[in-house]
Order: structure tokens, then sequence, then C-alpha cells
């Protein structure tokens, strides 16, 4: 990759703050719908992991903002990242009032089936494997894509487990 710009802090400072700016809007959204859903009688499964998930998202924000200011920006991980992105609001669009950081059940209702889900299980969950990954490579972090993505695999492991078990019931 072609990196630009020969390693201002303003790339990085404005590309980490729309990542942290979206990902602390939508924490009132999850909490809302979370808030809704439960009041129309669903409940939430495996609370345990939720700890995990917020620190290695946390973490990862951190190392980021600590590591990233100053380094190039590679333009090719930035669109990849950006396509990521995209992916992301199709999927929370998707699942409009149903979408929250947490797994709730609603009982009765059926699986969303539209947008992204027609090809895929879980496509959140794809695309914030592929969002660790691909930010800290827009800063030419490979160590720190790399260790993220594996923490991250192993909260997903647990997520995606206890996800499966509430759904079949």
């Amino acid at each position: 990759m072609i990196p630009f710009g020969p390693g201002p802090l303003w790339p990085a400072i404005a590309i980490l703050s729309f990542v942290t700016l979206q990902r602390v809007s939508e924490l009132p959204v999850a909490r809302a719908n979370t808030k809704r859903l439960v009041e129309q009688g669903a409940h939430e499964v495996a609370p345990g992991h939720y700890p995990l998930i917020v620190a290695v998202h946390i973490a990862w924000l951190a190392a980021l903002w600590l590591q990233a200011p100053g380094r190039p920006v590679h333009i090719g991980f930035l669109i990849l990242f950006g396509v990521l992105t995209g992916l992301r609001i199709w999927t929370l669009r998707t699942l409009g009032p149903r979408w929250t950081t947490r797994i709730i059940i609603l009982p009765g209702e059926t699986l969303v089936a539209r947008g992204p889900y027609r090809f895929v299980n879980h496509p959140n969950y794809l695309i914030v494997i592929g969002e660790i990954l691909v930010l800290p490579l827009v800063f030419g972090l490979v160590r720190t894509a790399i260790v993220f993505s594996l923490l991250n695999a192993a909260v997903l492991a647990i997520r995606i487990r206890a996800e499966g078990v509430a759904l079949r019931g």
C-alpha cells in the first residue's frame, strides 16, 4: 500500500475521532433498543461475556489513539475500512430497533433474513472482525492488528456460541 503524507498528526486524529464518535454514538441507541425489547418481554442471554467485549473494544481504540498519530495512512486500507463502515451501517439499519450490543432474545420473533442477513448469519460479527484487523493496518500497525484480532476472536467465540445456544432455545 502507498502511504500518503509525511506523518502529520491530523489524519490519524480525524480517522480515530470518526470511529470513536461512531462507536460512542451507537451506545445510547443500543441501550434504548435493549430497554424497549426487554419491556416487550425479551431477556438477555449470557451477559457475563459482555464486559470482555467492551474491554477489547476500548483497549483497541486506546491502543490506536496511542500508536497511530503521526504514522502514515495507507489509502488502500482506509478505503477498505470505509467499505466495512458502509457494510456496518447497512447491517445496523437492517436490524433497526432489534440491534443491540448484547444478546437479547425476544420469544416468538423470527430471525432477520433481509439485507446482509440474506447472505451470512452474522454479518455484524464479520464486519467487526474486519474493522479490528483493518483499522490498525491503515496506520501500518501490524502487531496491533494481530493482537486485537486474536483477542476479538476469543470473545466472539464465546459470544457466538452463547447466541447459538439461545437461538436454538
